[in-house]
């Protein structure tokens, strides 16, 4: 008896000392409050001027009328996490959970943007699925996933778990997997609470709450649930709202169908890689268009909208080029036309030539303009979207959100900048009605993705 009394005193002492045990070992998770049940310390609205206010230890949100959506927002941002939370709806309000979201001056006056986990009171019942806020639109919807549909409670209290880890989305309510999605837009941003705006003849005052916000940002590895959902990857395929919007896919993500070498009918058998859904021009000597060469478009193009994300290797050099007609240059370097830059700025040395003070840098039209000084860029290593938008021989560039310069061609202006720059000898340079669409190679690493053109 003596012997088991001591025993036990010994393992009273080894749990104080340790910690708490589960049966198997494991310490138990490690969760953060995000809300402490009694003020909205750590939290700050962005968006509309919806009501939130604490009762009874959950946050309320009230509609507003004549106002955006609008978004109770955490101060801090966060990257990879597993987080969970209760919540209750109106019957007739749309509601969500920002995840990832970003509020950033030069995107769309600071509009909130990024991952959205749905909640859906309507007869539809997507709640758990997956949306883009003020981008792509519907990323998951849970049209196929009728045991997540009917798990929402009416009327009552609901649950989320939501595990963002790495390009990984999941989520599960009720208990229930809703949604797993494979994308990775958005790394880290902040987390928030939407009261959705309310059209004309919805009623003012209409309520969603939130409760028991709980996250976890640290071994989520031991923590982390396994789905039965298949994941779904949204890399190189569109939305739903981007068909419906005329978007069509410039590449498929797998194969080289629609382009070809600049100055060759086929695809180069060397120089290019296609790989795990990313089409990569490989490093050589940094020579221009000297090893596998540039790759065209082999449809040519009038008014357009191509977007692409792009990802550079430290000191690297390509671009982006539109109007290029592949008959003017059959020599040395590459093929001829308009250009959007891709360069690393702090590393290359073109960032500081060019005719045009700072028209080589990144997003610049090559040469000629050069962009916003004061432009988002992502790190070596991260992904970049580039967007280049021509309608009636007005052209804008974008990088990230931002639009970074834009330029009339056929202008005696743009003709004037011309007759300045590298493509003076060049008859009607970047006045051509159509024409491809190229990937530079310039030697260095550069690799591509999600390449989507709209042209009406």
């Amino acid at each position: 008896m003596k012997n088991r009394s001591k025993n036990l005193v010994l393992c009273l002492v080894i749990l104080v000392v340790i910690g708490p045990l589960t049966l198997f070992g494991q310490s138990s998770p490690p969760w953060k409050n995000l809300f402490d049940g009694k003020t909205l310390n750590g939290w700050s609205q962005k968006g509309g001027k919806a009501n939130y206010t604490v009762k009874d230890g959950f946050i309320e949100g009230a509609t507003v009328k004549n106002t955006p959506n609008s978004f109770l927002v955490t101060d801090e941002l966060y990257e990879d996490f597993i987080l969970e939370l209760d919540f209750w709806v109106d019957p007739a309000l749309n509601s969500g959970i920002q995840i990832r979201s970003n509020s950033y001056p030069y995107y769309r006056n600071g509009v909130v943007h990024g991952y959205q986990i749905e909640i859906d009171p309507s007869q539809r019942a997507w709640s758990g699925g997956i949306y883009d806020e003020q981008r792509r639109g519907w990323l998951y919807d849970l049209n196929d996933n009728p045991t997540a549909q009917k798990a929402f409670k009416q009327n009552d209290w609901n649950h989320f778990r939501i595990e963002a880890i790495g390009n990984s989305i999941k989520t599960w309510i009720n208990g229930v997997a809703a949604a797993n999605l494979i994308d990775d837009s958005n790394g880290k941003g902040f987390i928030a609470l939407q009261v959705h705006s309310i059209r004309g003849d919805q009623n003012e005052g209409m309520k969603v709450k939130w409760k028991n916000l709980k996250i976890l940002t640290k071994g989520l590895e031991n923590y982390k649930l396994v789905s039965e959902l298949s994941p779904r990857n949204k890399t190189n395929q569109l939305t739903s709202n981007e068909e419906k919007a005329g978007w069509i896919m410039l590449w498929d993500g797998k194969t080289s169908e629609g382009w070809r070498g600049a100055k060759r009918k086929d695809f180069p058998d060397k120089g290019w890689e296609i790989e795990d859904g990313v089409l990569t021009v490989l490093a050589s000597d940094g020579a221009e268009s000297a090893a596998g060469g540039d790759i065209v478009t082999e449809e040519v193009y009038g008014d357009f909208e191509l977007m692409l994300d792009f990802k550079i290797t430290e000191g690297a050099n390509s671009g982006i080029k539109y109007y290029v007609d592949t008959e003017l240059n059959k020599g040395a370097g590459s093929a001829i036309g308009l250009e959007y830059q891709i360069l690393d700025d702090l590393r290359h040395p073109d960032a500081k030539l060019g005719n045009h003070e700072g028209s080589r840098t990144l997003a610049s039209l090559y040469d000629l303009i050069q962009a916003d000084t004061h432009k988002p860029v992502n790190r070596i290593g991260e992904w970049n979207t580039a967007h280049i938008i021509s309608k009636n021989n007005h052209i804008e560039h974008w990088l990230n959100g931002m639009k970074v310069l834009e330029f009339d061609r056929g202008t005696d202006a743009f003709r004037k900048l011309v007759s300045e720059s590298k493509y003076k000898d060049w008859p009607n340079f970047g006045e051509n009605e159509k024409g491809h669409i190229l990937l530079q190679d310039h030697g260095n690493k550069v690799s591509f993705r999600n390449i989507k053109i709209k042209t009406n």
